[in-house]
């Protein structure tokens, strides 16, 4: 075990709730950065995220607050999981407080959809001084909380600080891999969810295993398309930040994106989903931002296009996927 570091963790939905646990479980001083104070009070007299990670009690040493000077004045390391859409307006207010050089891990899974800028770099614009990275992978929040074995992948283009991360967040239950491809992680994380809630769609039109698998393997062709055309390596998409993340967002049942894709595939629409749930679908503004960045590069992406047509064209999901399967033939 590692020297105790003091974390914080800024961001307290159910992904902010679990990595508290980790740094926690990992032998360090945690403290937890939440935004509504109703929800904060709550949380702190049950230790339950209600809203968010219900049924998780988490430890008593870690601290719950609201208060941004509170959870930043004496922080070694900060994590940030903030939903893209809140990013920018967040980090604006709290770059100020971090102490300076301290470095700022993003677990963000999504791309700021009017910029395409990836959270780093929204992080960086702000926070200029502090050396940055992400970490993503194959790591619903229900079971990382519950200490259910995970494994996932910490990206930055210095591997002293991804080793440093690794050290520091590794536990029993919770093993880190590095990588320095900071863009293929970031894009990976943001992409799959387009995937994971055409996966959905196609389990709310009561298909079967053939069409999410076929859907899965050209969905991840298009992924490392449109992630090569941005600067990222293929092969970080054949890892925990690629299909490792796709496959397990596509089948669990913890699946944000696929619970969303798979209410629309049964006649559902989509605003009325989204004002159902405090939890954020970060694939529903990243299928807006890829749609538009793809058609930019000029990136064929049936897939994406067609999620597209569904959520923001009302286009019928069944006809969504007669188009796919009727495009013209072509070798693999």
């Amino acid at each position: 075990m590692t020297a105790m570091t003091r974390f914080a963790v800024i961001g307290a939905g159910g992904w902010g709730t679990a990595m508290a646990v980790i740094a926690h479980e990992a032998g360090h001083e945690v403290t937890l950065l939440g935004r509504d104070p109703d929800h904060i009070r709550s949380f702190r007299k049950t230790r339950i995220n209600r809203p968010f990670l219900p049924g998780c009690k988490i430890p008593a040493e870690i601290l719950v607050t609201c208060d941004a000077a509170e959870a930043l004045a004496d922080a070694d390391q900060v994590l940030s999981v903030i939903p893209s859409s809140y990013l920018r307006k967040t980090w604006k207010q709290l770059a100020p407080l971090v102490p300076a050089g301290v470095p700022i891990c993003s677990l963000t899974k999504g791309i700021e959809n009017k910029t395409f800028m990836r959270p780093t770099e929204i992080i960086s614009e702000y926070a200029p001084g502090h050396p940055v990275s992400a970490l993503s992978g194959p790591s619903h929040a229900e079971e990382v909380a519950r200490l259910m074995p995970t494994t996932v992948t910490v990206a930055a283009k210095s591997p002293a600080l991804a080793r440093k991360l690794q050290d520091l967040l590794s536990t029993e239950s919770f093993r880190v891999y590095t990588n320095r491809d900071l863009v293929g992680v970031e894009l990976g994380g943001a992409i799959k969810n387009v995937i994971a809630l055409a996966a959905g769609i196609v389990d709310g039109l009561g298909f079967g295993d053939n069409t999410k698998s076929a859907l899965l393997t050209r969905g991840l062709h298009e992924i490392i398309a449109f992630g090569k055309a941005l600067g990222a390596r293929p092969k970080t998409f054949y890892g925990l930040a690629g299909i490792g993340d796709l496959i397990t967002t596509a089948f669990s049942p913890h699946g944000r994106n696929r619970a969303v894709g798979e209410r629309i595939g049964r006649g559902e629409k989509l605003k009325d989903i989204l004002a159902s749930t405090p939890k954020v679908a970060e694939g529903v503004p990243t299928t807006r931002s890829v749609h538009a960045q793809s058609i930019k590069l000029g990136i064929e992406m049936p897939i994406a296009t067609e999620v597209y047509r569904v959520l923001f064209r009302n286009k019928d999901p069944r006809r969504a996927v007669t188009a796919l399967m009727t495009r013209r033939g072509r070798t693999e």
